[in-house]
């Protein structure tokens, strides 16, 4: 199994991403909150985390190979724990991740129906169930409710800026602490887009 690819990201689609490997471009499937992600680097190298399966059936004949994309393999396991839900298929579970992995783990262990529900092709019961086979199983995926230990939750922001920075390599628990420094340090801070260069000028040891 291809674990991880690395090489230059040629095409981004709402729903999969084309990755130039030497004289090889893979197709691969992604959830949309990496598409989110990776929507300035088209034409930049990047790493994908990748699990494969073949779609169709045995007795059908036609079973064709599909590889899926992930930012960290972290958020591969939370995508293999989020498809054991019974009636959760690959494409499903794709489908459903609109939202950065750590907001959903989070309202699956606070047992939030109605922030599940706002996912692409959840519904209520079908958000019940989730609920009831999966909490007490994500909180390793959920961010700390902390930011740099003390603190309100992460903002919406600050998570997208999180999945940002794990897209470009960053390891989850420092991309996490730098974001909470940031914070601390430019309270003003209150987008994506501001927060990420502030994060490597941090860490850099720039002054702005």
């Amino acid at each position: 199994m291809i674990a991880q690819i690395e090489g230059q990201l040629v095409r981004l689609e709402p729903d999969k991403a084309l990755v130039r490997v030497g004289a090889v471009c893979y197709e691969v499937m992604l959830p949309g909150y990496a598409v989110a992600a990776l929507g300035s680097m088209v034409g930049q190298t990047v790493t994908l985390c990748t699990m494969e399966y073949f779609e169709g059936t045995l007795g059908g004949g036609n079973l064709i190979p599909r590889m899926v994309g992930f930012l960290s393999t972290a958020e591969r396991e939370f995508f293999e724990r989020f498809t054991s839900v019974k009636g959760m298929g690959i494409k499903k579970g794709l489908k459903s991740l609109a939202m950065p992995i750590a907001t959903i783990a989070e309202s699956v262990e606070a047992g939030d129906e109605k922030m599940l529900t706002a996912l692409p092709g959840i519904g209520k019961r079908f958000a019940q169930l989730i609920i009831a086979e999966l909490k007490g199983k994500l909180g390793d995926f959920a961010v700390g409710t902390k930011i740099a230990g003390e603190g309100p939750a992460f903002a919406d922001f600050q998570r997208e800026a999180l999945e940002i920075l794990i897209a470009w390599g960053e390891k989850r628990a420092e991309a996490i602490e730098m974001i909470g420094l940031a914070c601390k340090k430019y309270p003003d801070i209150r987008s994506a887009e501001g927060l990420v260069p502030l994060v490597y000028r941090l860490k850099q040891g720039v002054e702005v």
